[in-house]
């Protein structure tokens, strides 16, 4: 979940800021700020003795590589959705979430989850077909919100949510840190993204244009945010748990639909009125009522004390 307000990413990238440039100047800003938080822990002093290649590649390698196009979907999606769309399609990462965690952990969800994740799923549907349709009367504008705003946005959900439960794998059976997986992930994930410039058209538009074409200072703005925020994000849902962590995530929601309004000058769609709510209530009852395993009460022998 992106803790900032995602009207700046709009502006960043409406003055044709190249998506390759901004992901890998936000994945080195993650790389700076984990180490300075590694150093400030003491963690980062034994890091040489206990590191290994073979590691690092087992534990980040596979989520790096899947995080890496997350990120460029992410930037696709953000120029052809508003700010409120996007949030509230970006939820549905619970849900693949969920599901993988259960592939990968094993780990089983209560009925009111179930639920929960139900409703999330009624929420993205309801905006995919309002969206898709209510965006004017051109169909072309219509399919460049469909299959460059919302089908990025979804995919990169279901990636969020394969990269997290083997994220998770990595943490429990690797005893990886959250600020080591941040820096192996971060430069793992910055290479395939090198890698992807020599067949995509960013590449191009690189060579042409230069690596900083259509940037400001502003742009700054949403590159510093997202890596704080995915770091923040972490220690959110460690230190307060999940429950306080789904207050913040309603909380972000509002923030994007008054930050949409305040500086777009943009009111919320009626299909983002809609599924707001749904969406709301879906990540509520999703934290309140987690699983529990039920232990069977022995019966007392009345013949023995």
């Amino acid at each position: 979940m992106n803790l900032n307000p995602l009207v700046c990413y709009n502006g960043a990238l409406e003055k044709n800021v190249i998506v390759t440039s901004f992901v890998l100047v936000c994945e080195i800003f993650k790389v700076v700020f984990a180490l300075i938080l590694m150093a400030r822990d003491g963690s980062l002093k034994g890091l040489s003795k206990e590191w290994t290649l073979m590691g690092s590649l087992t534990a980040s390698g596979l989520p790096a590589a899947i995080y890496a196009v997350q990120n460029t979907l992410l930037q696709i999606s953000y120029r052809n959705l508003d700010s409120l769309t996007f949030s509230i399609l970006n939820q549905t990462k619970i849900f693949f979430t969920a599901l993988f965690t259960f592939i990968v952990l094993r780990q089983k969800q209560s009925i009111q989850q179930v639920g929960a994740l139900c409703l999330l799923i009624m929420a993205a549907v309801l905006l995919s077909v309002g969206e898709g349709s209510n965006k004017g009367p051109s169909a072309s504008n219509s399919d460049q919100v469909v299959f460059y705003g919302i089908i990025p946005a979804l995919v990169a959900s279901l990636l969020s949510g394969l990269a997290s439960s083997l994220c998770q794998w990595a943490s429990q059976v690797k005893n990886r840190s959250s600020y080591l997986l941040t820096v192996e992930m971060s430069i793992v994930g910055s290479l395939c993204l090198l890698v992807s410039l020599l067949k995509f058209p960013d590449g191009e538009a690189i060579k042409r244009y230069g690596f900083f074409h259509g940037w400001t200072v502003l742009t700054l703005v949403p590159v510093i945010s997202d890596a704080l925020g995915g770091i923040l994000v972490g220690l959110v849902t460690s230190h307060a748990g999940g429950v306080r962590k789904g207050f913040v995530i309603v909380l972000a929601l509002l923030v994007s639909a008054l930050l949409q309004y305040v500086f777009e000058g943009k009111p919320p769609s009626l299909y983002c009125l809609v599924a707001l709510p749904i969406v709301m209530t879906s990540i509520s009852l999703y934290q309140k009522y987690p699983y529990t395993i039920r232990r069977r009460r022995r019966s007392k022998d009345p013949f023995t004390d």
